[in-house]
């Protein structure tokens, strides 16, 4: 399918699985309307790329709905100068949202095939501000924070103290709290009276897996 085929596709995403469900920041909508989230799963997948749900992408992993990933990115409150720590690479899609919205990405997922595809990708489209390690998550970046926004990618079982305090002053955490079958997204403010909360709703993610998430390979309650 011809490139201007995909980004038709793409508009009527946006139109009528993000904006018509309340998504209303005009730089978010402009950025899920520019970025190909067809290049960010499998060629094979690539019909149906701009459907409303997740898809796989390999180790027991997948691309989030848009749905999603445009409300996450809403809820960071981004602007241009913003400084911003993904955890949870994935296919990178996520990443290059934010990359078209804030002057820095910093990204880590624990999942070196996942990270090495999602640069390449990142890198092939033309992404420059952007940075992908291979690491525990949940630890953050602690030699580039502060960060003025933090998006984790992953369901967690309590929100992850390190993130908190990698956090600059108003900066924002947005999270995936609970148990590992149904989780609330919950928005962490770094204030001058301490660290405020916003719950955004239900939702379910893949499992944090960390020193201060899940641990991997057990059975998690």
């Amino acid at each position: 399918m011809p490139e201007d085929e995909f980004a038709a596709i793409r508009q009527r995403m946006v139109d009528t699985q993000i904006e018509a469900r309340g998504i209303a920041d005009p730089r978010v909508l402009a950025a899920m309307r520019r970025v190909p989230r067809h290049r960010f799963v499998p060629q094979g997948l690539w019909d149906q790329a701009y459907n409303d749900y997740p898809l796989p992408i390999g180790e027991d992993q997948t691309i989030s709905q848009p749905y999603i990933v445009a409300l996450m990115t809403e809820a960071l409150e981004l602007k241009e100068s913003d400084r911003v720590l993904e955890i949870g690479t994935g296919s990178g899609y996520q990443a290059a949202v934010l990359a078209e919205l804030a002057a820095e990405v910093y990204s880590i997922d624990r999942l070196a095939s996942l990270a090495e595809q999602a640069q390449k990708v990142l890198g092939g489209l033309g992404y420059k501000n952007f940075q992908v390690r291979v690491g525990d998550g949940t630890l953050g970046w602690p030699e580039a924070c502060p960060f003025d926004a933090i998006l984790v990618t992953a369901g967690a079982p309590q929100v992850p103290r390190p993130l908190v305090d990698q956090l600059a002053l108003n900066g924002r955490l947005v999270i995936p709290v609970g148990d590992r079958f149904s989780q609330t997204l919950t928005r962490i403010r770094q204030t001058n009276e301490g660290v405020k909360y916003d719950y955004l709703g239900g939702c379910r993610f893949v499992r944090l897996i960390g020193a201060h998430g899940w641990k991997a390979g057990g059975v998690d309650f």
